[in-house]
This record gives C-alpha cells, structure tokens and sequence, in this order.
C-alpha cells in the first residue's frame, strides 16, 4: 500500500511507463547505506520511469562513476558520501548523502551543483520521512526545462526525437556552458554516460547558492556524531 506522499507523487507524474525488477543483491547491498524507505519504494515500484523518462527512479550503482567525476575536487566530497537515487531525462541527478540525505542535487546541463547550507548544519533526522517528502513534492515541472517562451521541452522532445531508454537523456548540443540556447532544436537524444562524462570535462560545476563556509561547517557538525 502506497503512503500519502507517494500516493501525491503519482498523482502528478501517473504510474510508471517502465520499470526493472530491482535485483535481491541491490538490497543487500544498500541496505545499511540508504534509508529502509527507499528500499520499500524499490520493492513495490521497482526502478522506474514516469511520464516516458521525464523522472525516473535508478539503481545507484550504475551512476557513481559519473557523480564522483562531477563531485571530484568539490567541497562536497569532504563532507558526505552520495548516491543518486532519481534522475530527469535531461540529466539532474538527485542525490542521497549518508549524513544529510536529499541535500544535493547535480543539475548536468547547468552545471550547477545545488544545495543549501542549512542542509549541513545538523544530522539528518528521520530519513525515512525524509525520503517520503522527496517524492512528495516533486512535480513534473520541476523536472523539465523551458524554452525562450517559457514552453515545456520535454515532451516536445519525446515527439521529435523518440522515446529515452534507460541510459539515454535529452541533452543540448552544443551544451549550455559552450554556448548553446535552451530550445528544442538544440536537443540530441544522446546515451547518459557519455554525454554527462563529455559534459563534465568542458568545465568544473558551478556552486551557486552555498557559501565557501560549508566545509567548516559540515565538519564540525558532523564530527560531533
């Protein structure tokens, strides 16, 4: 029986369009790393994807060599270890810290790695409400990108370009950081790892709304634990 915050989450992305039965060894491998919640969510939903890839629910394992490449030399790999557990067709990758759960969020296509310092000022409470919240409040537009007329790409996209598999994205060519325009002639349907890998190495992410103190912070917060 599904909770109320994901009961909300299908709600405004509709049951899957795909998903993969999530193997007994991927449990047994996260099970003392993610919360028990999420492992529940795996369970009965297994790892899935919703409105055709525009959100999708992964398998850690196959992202961590594309977010430590994005993390590397980052102030974040001082103060967590991270897991991405969703992602949306264009590339943002959610991710779960062992200490401070949903505190990070990998935005590929901008660049942009955000977080909020107030995230890293305690120990995380409660994880598995945590969890629940996350996909309460996520919302379809929040996953998609606008063109110049503020219109959703998206879909458009899935029109133009076809269907996503499960290691494809929707990415810009040229990419936004070289230059390119947020629009749907800009858009390459392109597989996952190598379009994030390519993306990483034009330039380091942009922290945009967290303060230099938030090593110093996270570390003595987090040695007290």
């Amino acid at each position: 029986m599904r909770d109320e915050d994901f009961e909300l989450f299908i709600e405004n992305f509709g049951e899957a369009t795909s998903r993969v039965e999530v193997p007994q060894a991927s449990f047994e491998r996260f099970e003392k790393t993610l919360p028990a919640q999420l492992l529940k969510y795996w369970s009965e939903e297994g790892w899935a994807s919703y409105l055709d890839g525009l959100f999708s629910i992964v398998n850690p394992d196959e992202y961590q060599d594309v977010l430590d490449m994005w993390l590397e030399d980052t102030i974040f790999e001082q103060v967590d270890s991270y897991h991405v557990i969703a992602r949306t067709g264009f590339g943002k990758l959610y991710v779960w810290g062992d200490k401070t759960g949903p505190s990070l969020t990998v935005s590929c296509p901008t660049h942009s790695l955000i977080a909020l310092e107030k995230d890293f000022k305690g120990p995380l409470k409660n994880p598995d409400f945590r969890v629940q919240t996350f996909f309460g409040a996520k919302t379809p537009s929040e996953c998609d990108f606008k063109d110049a007329a503020k219109q959703p790409l998206f879909k458009r996209a899935a029109g133009k370009l076809g269907p996503l598999e499960r290691d494809e994205l929707y990415g810009f060519e040229p990419a936004l950081i070289a230059g390119g325009q947020m629009n749907l002639d800009h858009l390459k349907k392109v597989k996952l790892d190598v379009h994030l890998t390519l993306l990483r190495q034009l330039a380091p992410p942009k922290v945009p709304f967290l303060s230099t103190s938030i090593g110093a912070v996270a570390n003595h917060t987090f040695a007290k634990l």
